[in-house]
């Protein structure tokens, strides 16, 4: 093998032992097994709540802002979490979530914009949700797959991360900060 071709197969083998190293680091929900305070989405989604995020484009930029008004209502193992949007440019949407606790670590749920049921699992103050969305824009319906992170910060704070994908390509994210209203 001549030098130039021993270079680009040391420089493909390098290139490839890094990406299996970084694949390989990927945080999972089980991670955050020992972490507290314990996130219970039957919990902490019960009753009202208000929340303030945001969606950034895939280079950063802040597209829309929007405060959300909900309210959650859990009877057993089954909840109900209503959403009002109120977007910065004065638009408003709503969405209801109707939530299964499936055991003490899993979720399930649906929302009319909901392709099929989000599913999610917790562990210590971390819930990873995923579910796919049919998202308006433009006048165009598409399908966009949701990873959301959730992370307990105190009894009444959980901050929320979302990556937003279309056939695996990151098209943004949504960074959210819930606060549980007393009453």
């Amino acid at each position: 093998m001549d030098t130039a071709n021993y270079k680009r197969t040391m420089r493909f083998v390098t290139i490839f032992t890094i990406a299996l190293l970084v694949s390989g680091c990927s945080a999972t929900v089980e991670d955050y097994q020992g972490e507290s305070p314990q996130l219970d989405m039957a919990s902490y989604f019960n009753g009202p709540l208000e929340a303030w995020g945001m969606f950034q484009n895939r280079s950063g930029k802040v597209i829309k802002r929007f405060h959300v008004q909900m309210h959650g209502e859990w009877q057993d193992n089954q909840g109900v979490l209503d959403e009002h949007f109120t977007y910065a440019d004065g638009t408003t949407q709503r969405r209801v979530w109707t939530l299964t606790k499936l055991d003490q670590n899993r979720y399930s749920g649906t929302a009319d914009d909901v392709v099929g049921q989000a599913q999610g699992v917790a562990y210590g103050n971390a819930l990873f949700w995923t579910y796919t969305m049919a998202l308006e824009v433009d006048g165009e319906v598409y399908h966009v797959d949701f990873d959301d992170w959730m992370y307990m910060i105190d009894q009444n704070t959980v901050i929320n991360r979302s990556v937003m994908k279309k056939l695996g390509i990151t098209l943004g994210e949504v960074t959210l900060v819930f606060q549980r209203l007393r009453t």
